[in-house]
């Protein structure tokens, strides 16, 4: 037994939760069991809520800026959980890494310009890129034998004949859970090296890799890759603290920081979040052993879940995630059809989660599943999926 309690149950509805309170307006329903965007439900450990709440009770709230003891702490994180050494000038902090990407766009691309993505991938990449006005080119991740893979000549061959600019790349993959390795980071860099191509490379789920693979981040390839090179990051993710919007985007290259920060400028964003700065601070100085733990409940959650499958509904196949806490699951041995699969998950199973076909029209069969809840509602969630399975197996 851990210090921490992962299994409670904490309700959530009631709280303006983006999660739990908005099923009417984006569902039309109430009535479905959340598991869907990448938001846990697990509290903050009292460490954190602590400092939080002093400076909640010091009841001044201006301007704000980070400061050494931020800077501190961003760099002491980064260089203990993953080996890096950050330095300060890099960093700009922003309310978020999507924010971020949008930043990246504008300053890297003029509109007309093209920007190549790897789907199945997080849906605002794609959206992102379209509402600037750019266009949006897709080097599909290749699905072979359940796992993804990059298809290399596609996206060597996709970059020149588009004249592409930017590269967005998830690195933990997200919704595939691969955890890239330095071989073919290393590829991408180069062909992206040889056409003139920024690399943004989101990791803002870096902290969650499961036993046996390593997050390796594209600032330890080599300076040869730094002059294009934008690291998206956020303590956001890993302490489920989206909330308090603040993201730290690294760019080891002046020239290509100043063009980032250019256009952070001319959005008229300056200071950020006040409560932001504590909790960043706080989570980094004391979040490690509540996010080793963090880490443990979640690989019990997948273990769980893959045993689930196996015994009770075969069917549905579990691509292995090697990181991240969202599951990408493939329905095509259950159905053929996308809007029967979201029939079969929203009305039968009263499940919310998120469609295969949001990330990409090639995984219109697939279901991506947040794990990151208090055990027993995986339970729950699963009896109802297995449940609506064998319904209409013993109803044909």
């Amino acid at each position: 037994m851990g210090k921490y309690d992962f299994d409670k149950v904490i309700e959530r509805r009631g709280t303006s939760s983006l999660k739990f309170d908005f099923g009417q307006q984006r569902m039309g329903r109430t009535d479905l069991l959340p598991l869907w965007v990448a938001d846990m439900d697990f509290a903050l450990p009292d460490e954190i809520l602590c400092d939080i709440k002093k400076r909640v009770d010091h009841g001044i709230f201006g301007y704000t800026d980070p400061d050494d003891e931020y800077n501190d702490a961003v760099k002491k994180w980064f260089k203990d959980r993953h080996g890096l050494d950050i330095k300060e000038e890099w960093n700009t902090v922003v309310p978020g890494v999507v924010y971020s990407i949008a930043l990246a766009i504008k300053a890297f691309t003029y509109e007309g310009d093209s920007v190549i993505i790897q789907e199945p991938v997080y849906y605002p990449f794609k959206e992102t890129i379209l509402l600037n006005g750019r266009n949006c080119i897709n080097n599909q991740l290749v699905y072979k034998d359940g796992r993804y893979e990059i298809d290399f000549e596609d996206f060597e061959k996709k970059i020149k004949e588009n004249n592409v600019k930017l590269f967005l790349l998830c690195s933990p993959h997200n919704p595939v859970g691969r955890v890239w390795t330095e071989e073919e980071l290393k590829r991408l860099g180069d062909i992206c090296l040889e056409n003139d191509v920024v690399i943004f490379s989101d990791e803002i789920h870096s902290d969650f890799i499961y036993p046996g693979y390593k997050h390796i981040s594209f600032l330890e390839l080599g300076d040869k890759y730094q002059e294009k090179l934008v690291i998206g990051t956020s303590p956001s993710k890993t302490f489920n603290i989206a909330g308090v919007q603040v993201a730290n985007i690294l760019i080891p290259d002046k020239k290509t920081r100043d063009e980032f920060r250019w256009q952070n400028d001319a959005a008229g964003y300056s200071q950020p979040n006040a409560i932001g700065l504590t909790t960043t601070i706080s989570c980094y100085n004391k979040g490690s052993d509540w996010v080793d733990e963090l880490k443990e409940y979640l690989k019990g959650n997948l273990d769980f879940l893959r045993d689930y499958l196996r015994e009770n509904i075969p069917e549905v196949k579990l691509i292995e995630p090697e990181g991240t806490y969202l599951i990408w699951l493939d329905f095509s041995e259950v159905t053929d059809d996308y809007k029967d699969l979201k029939h079969l998950i929203v009305d039968e199973a009263k499940l919310w989660l998120d469609a295969g076909i949001i990330f990409g029209k090639e995984t219109a069969l697939f279901e991506r599943i947040n794990i990151a809840s208090p055990r027993v509602v995986i339970k729950t969630a699963l009896d109802n999926l297995s449940k609506a399975v064998k319904d209409r197996k013993a109803n044909k």
